[in-house]
């Protein structure tokens, strides 16, 4: 039977991780989660969806913010909500489902449950109490950290990048609302959903570009059973409340082994391991 299987932060600009993702061997029976930052471009993610979708019985794929990025000169000429769109309609010739279908039933290993892929983007919440959020970018960037979305992920039509969370987040929330009362979710989004997920020892101020408190309780409200993300670059598996976090970054060649192939890097969701930690 299927398993269910995640990997994120493919980082297709760069020739070693294509040329890993080619030599990837056929799982036909699995389902391939590809939990956002494919590449900076649409050409990326095209590269990957004709790459795995004939090799995998489906592909469930999030944006993360290189995806939505506009580079100066880029051919697409798209920004934001049309970039976005774009992709979806992208993945939906090669048959990957996104944040915009319906969730998928799961029928595989494990629990019955729902994937629900998300796409919620970031507030700036991610950041002590004590830093008023006007003063946000001038505290991360006294530490000489500044988010390279400031140059390239625009938020159009909406007015800021928080303006078009904010409008995510509540859709999102309606929408999980109306699932069957108690039925398990596997949720999936690009970013970490919780704040204390977030440890990022050498640019800890990075948090900003991070994730959004609205999210913090979504793995209880919405009855998760795995909450899938990527975005930091460290992978990790953590419990909280019983639910299993999973950060299943691949990431830049130089943080990860490329000797090792592609295929030590996929995380397996479901049916995963049997103990539940509090």
């Amino acid at each position: 039977m299927s398993r269910l299987l995640a990997i994120s932060d493919l980082h297709l600009d760069y020739e070693v991780n294509r040329q890993a993702l080619l030599e990837l061997l056929p799982r036909p029976g699995d389902w391939l989660i590809l939990a956002g930052d494919v590449g900076d471009s649409p050409e990326h993610l095209e590269f990957a969806l004709a790459t795995l979708a004939p090799r995998f019985r489906q592909l469930i794929w999030v944006p993360g913010n290189h995806d939505l990025w506009t580079l100066p000169g880029a051919a697409h000429g798209l920004r934001g909500v049309e970039l976005y769109e774009h992709q979806v309609e992208l993945c939906r010739s090669y048959g990957a489902l996104t944040p915009e279908d319906p969730y998928a039933t799961w029928d595989g290993l494990g629990p019955p449950c729902v994937i629900a892929p998300l796409f919620l983007l970031y507030d700036y919440s991610f950041r002590p109490v004590d830093v008023r959020l006007e003063k946000a970018l001038e505290w991360a960037a006294e530490s000489g950290v500044m988010g390279a979305d400031e140059g390239f992920l625009h938020p159009d039509p909406y007015p800021s990048r928080s303006a078009w969370c904010e409008a995510r987040c509540r859709q999102t929330e309606e929408r999980l609302a109306r699932l069957p009362r108690g039925l398990p979710v596997v949720l999936v989004n690009h970013f970490p959903l919780r704040q204390d997920l977030v440890r990022m020892p050498l640019a800890p101020r990075f948090s900003l570009w991070c994730g959004t408190r609205r999210t913090e309780d979504w793995h209880t409200r919405y009855h998760a059973i795995a909450v899938v993300s990527g975005h930091l670059h460290i992978r990790a598996t953590d419990w909280r409340d019983g639910v299993r976090f999973e950060e299943c970054s691949l990431g830049y060649p130089r943080q990860w082994q490329p000797e090792r192939g592609l295929a030590a890097y996929l995380r397996e969701i479901l049916p995963g391991p049997v103990v539940r930690r509090v």
